[in-house]
């Protein structure tokens, strides 16, 4: 019997690996730099803990959260495994055990956050102690691309170089991308030995359904599995007070579970859902990362996720056990407008958002999909399946309808246009709608206009969305969540491809109240951008985001779209000091890079002087050579400018008494009429 079957055995208890775990466990035992994507629940930890007890040293444990951490520990302990955790969590004594176990040399493994890779005597002790090898677990947190980014997970590669030891990652959730980010930032570009062990999940049922009375829907999901444990993640922490009580109110057996929280009443939920048989718990995504909970029957979203990534990482908490679990996630037009809103208020580069966005199409496709869910989701992360049997759309396929000429018009819309507008002004196009943009711009002249009659708005919406979906179109950061076209759509519509889409989610879309918005779709985006740009503001001078400007300002910045400091100056709550201050930064995300104002004349933006100033520039540049255009150039100063624009002389011997006689003689009579038209 080899070292590893016989500590697999007596140590964890286990006659066989799982498929994969064994050479995985030979590749880190052995030393080599080893990088393994494995599904959730497919025994990953095991493959860094079983090696750390055959080979001499301390394995150091590199995970983002104090929960799986503190899970692992308890568990390696009750297996006879010297183990301890670093975390703010500790108790002091749990810290002084700790260290009193590295200084015997006793401990295997170490587990830490990659926080505390921050201090400058972390490095130091982990030479002293004898560190032989970094485990590094869900690796895909080094991925800036990734929906779980930590910035303290990019000191790993150095900390690697540093100690000169070998160094195995693990995750469950990275597409190809994310992967190369992975062998870039902790392998210093060289490729370690990967493992791919695939995706899928089969014991777990996928389904997806339009939001129709959500709060019902979820209810319902969780009555039909009463006394089962489950978990549904929702997208903000009110909601998983309300929706917790509501679970109450039905009989469950129900809590709530947010980052706002305190820390020990996080724990106390967290302990009970280990503990406790049939407990849901509905929590924001900072929940279950963490849990090591075998039997979680199921899995609910009340709202869409961010990205499949996330999806996948969520829905992968049930059923981690091999036994049937049960998914539901639920979709709607609010969602896609929050998820959107989220990405564009970011503070994330142009070509970041723009990935972003395409994620999230990916992930409305999976919303949309036309036929088995499973293979989609496998085929986002480069792996081909047949029908899975395990889904909602295997279990009844959706009806289908040829959606060529309609996807046809509203691409047509959006080629006629510029690829300068977004769903809400394209849809006005197509329906005929009388509107003021559409009238200002000349849209009603277009071969396009009106031609849209067969649907009505909110189907529109839905074609719209089943096209991002298929990833025909998608927002341009740049213009403001403005819709290109992907060069897929470009053959359907030269007439040389086909398109297939769902009827049953644009019948639903004809039910759906409409959602109350701050602005009209069409403004949504760059109020979004304006609200990135407040809030970076107001995190450099360290004060809250409504000190910049509320949010009725910004409101009004975002349909009335002034053009220069002037129209700026004439917004609500931009006084003179914040015109002066932020006005320049704010037409920058309107307008593109604006010209550099001076500040003589930032000073006089929204009042009349302004504009006298303005007039008095161009005659001076007229007048530059005077009036012949061969004399010797003359100008004057900006301040001297600036005061004639705003007073009032009656004649040329004040406005010599500003300018001195020389600039008088040249410039005075003229000056003197554009004072005289702008009383």
């Amino acid at each position: 019997m080899s070292e590893s079957a016989r500590l697999l055995r007596e140590v964890f208890g286990f006659d066989g690996f799982r498929p994969g775990q064994g050479e995985i466990v030979d590749a880190v035992a052995a030393g080599e730099n080893v990088l393994a994507i494995m599904p959730t629940g497919g025994g990953k930890s095991l493959c860094f803990q079983l090696p750390a007890l055959m080979r001499a040293g301390v394995t150091v444990v590199i995970s983002p959260l104090i929960a799986l951490m503190r899970d692992q520990v308890r568990a390696l302990r009750e297996a006879g495994v010297e183990a301890g955790a670093l975390t703010s969590g500790n108790t002091e004594a749990e810290t002084e055990e700790v260290w009193s176990a590295l200084e015997d040399g006793r401990l295997k493994l170490l587990y830490m956050a990659p926080e505390r890779l921050a201090s400058g005597g972390t490095e130091r002790m982990l030479r002293r102690v004898g560190v032989s090898l970094i485990a590094v677990d869900e690796a895909h947190c080094v991925s800036q691309w990734g929906h779980d980014f930590r910035p303290d997970y990019l000191r790993i590669g150095a900390l690697r170089t540093a100690l000169d030891v070998p160094l195995a990652a693990f995750t469950a959730t990275a597409d190809e991308d994310t992967r190369e980010e992975i062998v870039r930032k902790l392998f210093d570009g060289q490729p370690p030995q990967s493992f791919l062990r695939g995706f899928d999940r089969p014991n777990i049922h996928l389904a997806f359904t339009a939001k129709n009375n959500p709060r019902r829907q979820i209810l319902g999901f969780a009555e039909a599995r009463r006394g089962q444990s489950g978990i549904v993640y929702c997208g903000t922490r009110a909601k998983t007070e309300t929706l917790a009580r509501a679970l109450r109110e039905e009989g469950h057996l129900a809590c709530h579970y947010h980052g706002g929280m305190e820390a020990e009443d996080r724990r106390i939920v967290e302990a009970r859902f280990q503990r406790e048989d049939g407990l849901i718990v509905v929590a924001t995504v900072a929940f279950g990362m963490g849990i090591d909970k075998p039997d979680i029957r199921w899995v609910a979203h009340a709202d869409l996720p961010k990205s499949i990534e996330a999806y996948y990482q969520e829905i992968g908490r049930a059923g981690r056990d091999g036994a049937p679990a049960e998914t539901l996630t639920l979709f709607g037009a609010d969602d896609i407008r929050l998820r959107r809103a989220q990405i564009d208020e970011g503070l994330a580069p142009p070509e970041r958002r723009a990935a972003d966005h395409g994620r999230l199409n990916a992930l409305l496709g999976l919303c949309e999909a036309l036929s088995c869910r499973r293979q989609t989701l496998l085929g986002y992360f480069g792996e081909e399946a047949g029908p899975c049997g395990r889904c909602d759309l295997c279990d009844q396929p959706p009806e289908l309808f040829d959606g060529t000429t309609a996807v046809r018009k509203a691409l047509s819309a959006i080629l006629r246009t510029g690829e300068y507008f977004g769903s809400g002004h394209l849809i006005d196009i197509l329906l005929g709608a009388d509107t003021e943009k559409i009238r200002a711009r000349g849209h009603d002249k277009l071969p396009t206009y009106g031609v849209g009659g067969e649907y009505d708005k909110r189907q529109w919406q839905a074609v719209f969305r089943q096209m991002m979906g298929h990833d025909l179109v998608r927002p341009d950061p740049e213009r403001h969540g403005a819709l290109r076209m992907t060069d897929a759509a470009r053959p359907i519509l030269r007439g040389e491809a086909e398109i297939t889409l769902r009827r049953d989610t644009i019948q639903q879309a004809e039910r759906r109240p409409a959602v109350k918005m701050m602005v009209s779709e069409e403004d949504a985006p760059l109020l979004s951008a304006l609200k990135a740009k407040r809030r970076a503001l107001a995190e450099a001078a360290s004060v809250p985001a409504y000190v910049i400007f509320p949010d009725r300002t910004l409101i009004e910045m975002a349909e009335t779209r002034p053009a220069d400091l002037d129209a700026m100056a004439r917004i609500g709550g931009v006084g003179a000091k914040k015109l002066e201050r932020y006005g320049r930064a704010f037409l920058d995300v309107i307008n593109g890079a604006s010209e550099e104002v001076h500040p003589a004349r930032r000073k006089l933006a929204g009042r009349p002087a302004g504009d006298v100033y303005d007039r008095l520039l161009e005659v001076q540049v007229a007048l530059a050579r005077g009036e012949t255009g061969t004399e010797k150039p003359l100008s004057c100063s900006t301040s001297q400018i600036s005061a004639l624009a705003r007073m009032r002389p009656g004649g040329v011997e004040e406005i010599a008494r500003v300018l001195g006689e020389r600039r008088a003689e040249r410039f005075g009579a003229a000056f003197l009429d554009v004072l005289q038209a702008g009383t």
